[in-house]
């Protein structure tokens, strides 16, 4: 026996969201799984930088060194010496280490915006990937790059959370 579905019946209505106003005045409302994270966020103590931050902070400027040196050292490219757009790189890394060193939301937002374009370069790569070690090191690559990203989301909630002094607009 199949159950009668009713065609009249009105269809039913999305549950309204109640306002911070309503929801501060109590009423029995369960707080959303977003208003407990939020809460469980503490800003981050003067002077306070996580590990997640130091190691964004200590990857940025190795980036940016790295790729210094090996313009100083005449590193070529499929045959060619890179153009100065290898030094604007350099420069980038620079402010975003510092940026992110000072704690600045903008400078930690940046460098995740580079950590997903890392993960989705190297995920194009591993498409053409020819041999083990290619496969590893673009699975090695993405690990790393998606793994900073995510220790990143939290840090930058710490930054952004109320009370915090480090100016979470940039």
């Amino acid at each position: 026996m199949t159950p009668r579905i009713d065609t009249d019946a009105a269809p039913a209505q999305p549950r309204k969201r109640r306002s911070a106003a309503a929801r501060e005045r109590g009423g029995g409302a369960v707080p959303s799984r977003d208003e407990l994270a939020r809460a469980a966020l503490a800003p981050l103590a003067p002077g306070e930088r996580p590990r997640a931050l130091l190691a964004a902070v200590a990857v940025a400027a190795l980036m940016g060194l790295g790729n210094a040196i090996a313009f100083a050292a005449g590193a070529t490219i499929g045959g060619k010496h890179p153009g100065v757009g290898v030094l604007a790189f350099t420069g980038l890394m620079a402010i975003l280490a510092g940026g992110m060193w000072w704690r600045r939301y903008l400078a930690v937002l940046a460098f995740e915006a580079l950590m997903v374009a890392i993960v989705l370069v190297f995920a194009l790569l591993l498409v053409e990937a020819a041999n083990v070690e290619a496969i590893a090191l673009c699975i090695a690559v993405m690990g790393g790059a998606g793994a900073m990203f995510w220790k990143l989301v939290r840090v930058m909630g710490r930054i952004a959370a109320p009370g915090q002094s480090s100016g979470a607009g940039g």
